[in-house]
């Protein structure tokens, strides 16, 4: 079982060792718009569609990530001393939030309630810090996350069409309250 303890600094780069950063899917959500004179409106619709993103985190990244930790709202999971996981989070006082802005597990670890057990660990932790929600934002097109997500009690609550250079990606804003 992974023990869930907070996160000091990440020191080199754990996820060269954690095999495929990135998702596979055979369903996506696809966004529509529908724009009238006095009105605004987006459509949420899955659709069966394979979609593969691959990501490698650099050092650059790592730099950023451990600017985030430093906060000390961040959480890693760890199997026999060795880090497999983490949730790094930023506190974002001027709206009272949590905001997620990494996730990533170790391919080997994935599927074994992992994700759960962090996300229950920054939700102690937003309460603690009284947070009024914890937020996140993801890709339409990351359907195993946004199902993850739901499942843990959080629902899309936003979508920016124009994030991405990909014009297939949309970002979807997702949040609980705490």
């Amino acid at each position: 079982m992974a023990e869930i303890i907070k996160l000091e600094k990440l020191t080199g780069n754990p996820t060269l060792n954690w095999g495929f950063n990135g998702y596979e899917t055979d369903k996506i959500f696809v966004v529509s718009a529908i724009e009238t004179a006095d009105s605004f409106e987006f459509k949420l619709r899955e659709k069966n569609q394979k979609y593969t993103k691959n990501w490698e985190t650099n050092s650059d990244d790592i730099t950023e990530l451990n600017e985030i930790i430093e906060q000390g709202h961040s959480f890693g999971a760890f199997d026999n001393g060795e880090l497999i996981g983490w949730i790094i989070c930023d506190f974002r006082e001027w709206n009272n939030s949590l905001f997620i802005e990494n996730m990533l597990i170790s391919e080997e670890f994935r599927g074994q309630n992992i994700g759960k057990l962090l996300i229950k660990s920054i939700s102690r932790e937003a309460r603690d810090l009284g947070c009024r929600l914890v937020e996140l934002e993801t890709q339409n097109t990351n359907y195993p996350a946004i199902r993850f997500y739901q499942s843990a009690g959080f629902n899309i609550t936003g979508i920016n069409t124009k994030l991405y250079d990909d014009s297939v990606e949309t970002a979807l804003y997702m949040s609980f309250e705490i």
